[in-house]
Order: C-alpha cells, then structure tokens, then sequence
C-alpha cells in the first residue's frame, strides 16, 4: 500500500500584513491544513524567482507568496514586485512541465485571518488535485542510485 500523499507546501509572507493575518487566524482558532511551513519576510518585495525556483528544487509541492493588499505595502511597491517575479515564475514553471499552477500570489490585510485560512486551504486542495512535485521523485531516485553505487 502506498502512503498518503501529504503536500508539502512553503509560504513567503511579509511580516506587516499576512504575517498577523496568519498569527491572528491562529489566536482566532480558524481551521486550515497543516501543510504549509512559513518563511517570514521583511516584505514579499523581497522574494526573487530563484528563490521560487529552488523551493520546487528542494521538494515544494507548492509555493505560496503572500503580502500586503495592493495600494498598502509598507515599502510602497514591494507586493507589486513580487506579484511580477510570481507571474514570471508562474511562466518558466509552465516551459518546464512542472505547472504553473503550483505557485500562487494572495494579498492579505493584517486583519484578514479568514482570508489566509481560505488561501492555504485553496493551496493545499490545489496541491493534491496535481499530485506530487515530480522534481520530488527524481531527486529520491538520483539518491538511490547514488547509495547503489557508492555500495557496489
């Protein structure tokens, strides 16, 4: 029998906005899955594409970037930038067959903690509706085959 699949999903979130919104949906006691792992940044402005590439190298089965609502970043343009560097992303995750569908951008006020409930929720029926990262997969087999020959 195989395991559960169980996705592994990685949040990038300013500190300002959904950071509280996060912490606050905890104090409120809302509900949502238990996927996801939180890194917290200064602001999503912040997040480059290659940090969105490696977390899919590493074994993300989806990424998550959350900032502040448009028109109230606290560093003026920093959840544009990032919605920019998603979509990007989002683009090159396409040409390389691994779905662009797997990463998403949310704008979350700080007091919008049923809105980061419903975002990771809707990321994590996302994540099991595509099913495991592939890369995941690929970087198990290249670590068997290297223990097989380091054995052999």
């Amino acid at each position: 029998m195989g395991e559960k699949y169980e996705p592994k999903i990685l949040a990038l979130i300013c500190t300002y906005c959904t950071y509280t919104a996060a912490d606050m949906a905890g104090s409120m006691r809302l509900q949502y899955p238990p996927n996801v792992r939180v890194i917290k940044l200064l602001c999503t402005g912040k997040v480059d594409v290659m940090y969105l590439l490696a977390a899919f190298r590493a074994g993300a089965d989806a990424v998550m970037v959350s900032g502040c609502e448009i028109g109230d970043c606290h560093f003026l343009e920093g959840n544009l930038r990032a919605k920019e560097r998603v979509a990007h992303a989002k683009a090159l995750l396409d040409e390389l067959g691994l779905g662009g569908d797997r990463l998403e951008m949310f704008h979350i006020g700080a007091s919008d903690a049923p809105k980061w409930a419903e975002a990771v929720s809707m990321m994590t029926r996302r994540a099991l509706e595509l099913g495991p990262n592939p890369l995941r997969g690929r970087r198990a087999a290249a670590a068997a085959q290297g223990e097989r020959e380091l054995s052999a």
